[in-house]
Parts: C-alpha cells; sequence; structure tokens
C-alpha cells in the first residue's frame, strides 16, 4: 500500500481558488433548466379578422410566444371557405385569404421572420388545411 501524497501550500491555494470560480466546467443540469421551462404550443383562432387586422394580431403573437419562450404557434386560419375575396376583382384569390397572407406576412417581415425556423400546414388532427404551425427557434 503506498502512502498518500500531502499537497503542498501552492497546489492547495490553486485547488482553492478554483474552487471558488471554476470557470471552464459545464453545468449540464441548467441546459435541462431552460428546456423544462420552455413552452410547447401557443394557440390563437383568427377567424373573423380582416388581412390588416391579423396581420398585425400575428406580430403580436409571435413576440408574445418569442418572449415567453412557446416552441410553436397553432394559428387557426380556417380554409378560406367564406371568405368574400373571390367576388373583388381587385384582391388576389390565394392571397386575400389568411391562410396564404400569414405565412407570406411572416416570410417577407424581417423582423418577424429572424425568430422563425418554419411555417407549415398543420396536421389533420389540428386542423389540417385551416391551420398553420409555426416553429420558433431556440433563443
Amino acid at each position: 500500500m503506498t502512502k498518500k501524497k500531502v499537497p503542498n501550500k501552492e497546489d492547495k491555494k490553486v485547488w482553492e481558488d478554483y474552487i471558488k470560480n471554476p470557470t471552464d466546467l459545464y453545468d449540464k443540469d441548467q441546459k435541462n433548466i431552460r428546456n423544462v421551462q420552455r413552452r410547447e404550443r401557443y394557440k390563437f383562432d383568427l377567424h373573423g379578422f380582416t388581412l390588416d387586422e391579423a396581420n398585425n394580431k400575428v406580430k403580436e403573437i409571435i413576440e408574445h410566444c418569442v418572449e415567453n419562450k412557446y416552441k410553436e404557434l397553432l394559428l387557426i386560419t380556417g380554409k378560406g371557405i367564406h371568405s368574400t375575396s373571390d367576388k373583388d376583382a381587385f384582391i388576389s384569390k390565394r392571397l386575400g385569404k389568411l391562410k396564404y397572407s400569414i405565412p407570406e406576412f411572416i416570410k417577407t417581415n424581417f423582423e418577424l421572420n429572424k425568430y422563425i425556423i418554419s411555417i407549415n400546414e398543420a396536421d389533420r388532427n389540428d386542423g389540417g388545411e385551416g391551420a398553420i404551425i409555426i416553429k420558433f427557434k431556440n433563443l
């Protein structure tokens, strides 16, 4: 059996200083705490909103979701079946409907687009063609 080496005073001081301020240690538990605090999904129904009202509301909702660390946003836009945009010759039949105009608004708005990973049609159980899923970057 070998006898343990007694550390000298210099080694003890270095060790004690390191213990007080361990700068090169990675706290793996801290990463998990942040992920637990991140919320899953925010849901909002845009039925009845005009294009301008919807765009303003979507901007407000995205800012709220980013601030409150949501992973994704489910926007219920509807399918545009009851839209009156088909009757107006000066309104695009596609972009006059929220399901098309909201993603276009987000993609062309640099301020909002920097928070977004993807914009996709929702799964069938979440609304399918009448809903949009927006996934946020982990900021």
